[in-house]
């Protein structure tokens, strides 16, 4: 039998402080404060996973129909590319019977495409692939041991779906973690992970870029940093992908520093 879901938390008593929070208007010492009441106050954490749950079930839904316009333009644009190769071919055709009632150039036309097919079929310089998925190498995450499994059943379950490429469920299994139980850092970095997955770069950055910034000799944020500059790049924000990748190139004790240095020695995120 699977366990029963518990029950949703109240948002109510708690929506002004979790959209402050979340939004970045909070001073320094307000926010400190309210991390302090994350870890104590049970009630607090519960509305805090639901509201970051909620707000990224908005994001999707935003983000299917984005996805859903984008396929009609590639329909209407393929719909154009055939429109135009039809006219091309009946061009061709012309040209053909041309030709063959011009039999007095046929030498000439030999030459003319003898010397077209050489120019199309000569070897071009080798040009270095310009998409971001090319020099990402991916987080799998930790793995889900059966230690793991027993100890933390929620996040096993999240990490399970997330590696299994089913990232809308993972984002709702790990929205019922409890920071308390995880780390907040942990919860946010594996947040952001999924949403790079999912395409949706400019939403992972908000919770990459919040474990980046916090202590940047840990692990764990020598391992956002990277990813975020993976999610400037996929939301095709070159320039900070480009100061964040150099950074990640320039540091020996990151993981993804060989990765980093592949993508800026490419020379694909310099301005034109």
């Amino acid at each position: 039998m699977s366990p029963q879901t518990p029950p949703r938390p109240d948002l109510r008593p708690y929506f002004d402080e979790l959209e402050r929070f979340a939004d970045g208007q909070m001073t320094p010492a307000e926010q400190e404060a309210f991390e302090l009441r994350l870890e104590q106050e049970e009630d607090l954490a519960d509305a805090h996973a639901a509201y970051e749950q909620l707000t990224a079930d908005l994001r999707w839904a935003a983000g299917h129909d984005t996805l859903r316009l984008r396929l009609q333009a590639l329909d209407e644009r393929m719909n154009e590319r055939g429109t135009a190769l039809a006219r091309v071919e009946q061009l061709n055709q012309r040209r053909q019977r041309r030709w063959t009632v011009l039999g007095t150039l046929g030498a000439l036309l030999l030459l003319a495409v003898g010397a077209a097919a050489w120019y199309f079929t000569r070897p071009s310089p080798a040009r270095p692939a310009r998409s971001w998925e090319a020099y990402y190498q991916p987080d799998p995450g930790p793995v889900v041991t059966p230690a793991l499994l027993h100890a933390r059943p929620l996040l096993s379950e999240a990490l399970d779906q997330y590696q299994s490429g089913h990232y809308p469920a993972a984002l709702h299994s790990l929205g019922r973690v409890s920071p308390t139980s995880v780390g907040n850092d942990t919860l946010l970095y594996l947040r952001g992970l999924i949403l790079l997955r999912q395409g949706q770069g400019n939403a992972a950055q908000l919770y990459l870029r919040r474990v980046s910034d916090e202590n940047a000799t840990s692990e764990l944020t020598r391992r956002a940093r990277y990813h975020l500059g993976m999610a400037y790049w996929q939301a095709k924000e070159l320039a900070p992908a480009l100061t964040e990748l150099r950074a990640v190139a320039a540091d020996s004790l990151n993981p993804y520093r060989a990765s980093a240095r592949r993508a800026v020695a490419a020379g694909v995120l310099e301005g034109k």
